[in-house]
């Protein structure tokens, strides 16, 4: 018998993002539902590279997610002598698979919070930083180098948008939650916990309270209950899919008396 066997987890990623959570979750016998409440689209900016100007000027590159990788690693042009800082082990990994290895990674909880501590961000006084990031995300990075003494530059480089929804898949969903059909849901950041939420109904609303709901960070749980959200929140070691599934096993653990 697998871990999660008669387990069903709601996933709610972005659905290039999701596929890897979802299969990592079905090896362990999990019935997955496939939500993406976000999709993920460029900025398509063709004034970018110029208002970036020259990489090489900068002392520092920072990429804060896979996306930022996929959508903006354009910029770096054919540099390889570059000294590049990734959020987490994801986005590390993007750079590596497209050949620019990280010099900088955050070696506790894998955000902003803990990038800052690495020694490459600490000393901002006559640095020049590029951040490649997505629209509307936390501005705490550019915010704390500049303070730090650094001129920052930052390369909003994808969007994400509310993914349209179906009326006869909302509905399913509705009606799975209505029939305690859904264990989990898996919120794998703010924006995303707001796109759920947005599509719910009030009926749907109180039907989410009585699920668990697996989320990356405290920072993430706070923002859920300030958003009124009354449901067990269960915090993994980080947003990566391989800590996501541990916690729902923990929580298959915990209920089932194991």
């Amino acid at each position: 018998m697998s871990a999660l066997d008669g387990v069903a987890v709601l996933v709610t990623r972005p659905q290039r993002q999701a596929a890897p959570l979802c299969r990592l979750l079905e090896a362990q016998g999990a019935t997955v539902i496939r939500v993406p409440v976000l999709q993920i689209e460029p900025t398509d900016d063709p004034q970018l590279s110029a208002r970036v100007g020259p990489v090489e000027a900068f002392d520092l590159v920072v990429f804060t997610s896979a996306n930022a990788v996929r959508f903006g690693v354009r910029l770096l042009g054919e540099q390889r002598e570059l000294n590049l800082a990734a959020i987490g082990p994801a986005t590390a990994a993007a750079l590596r698979e497209a050949g620019f290895p990280a010099t900088a990674l955050p070696t506790l909880g894998f955000d902003s919070d803990n990038l800052l501590l690495h020694p490459a961000l600490r000393q901002g006084a006559g640095r020049r930083v590029l951040i490649v990031k997505g629209t509307l995300g936390r501005d705490l990075l550019r915010e704390r180098l500049v303070e730090r003494g650094a001129e920052v530059v930052v390369a909003e480089v994808y969007a994400r948008a509310r993914a349209p929804r179906p009326p006869a898949e909302v509905a399913a969903l509705a009606a799975s939650l209505a029939a305690g059909a859904i264990d989990v849901i898996t919120v794998t950041s703010v924006d995303i916990a707001d796109g759920l939420l947005q599509l719910a109904t009030p009926a749907m609303r109180r039907d989410l309270d009585r699920v668990a709901w697996v989320v990356p960070s405290a920072r993430v749980a706070a923002a859920l209950r300030e958003r009124g959200v009354t449901a067990p929140l269960l915090t993994a070691d980080s947003a990566q899919d391989q800590d996501l599934v541990a916690a729902v096993v923990r929580w298959r653990s915990s209920v089932s008396g194991a």
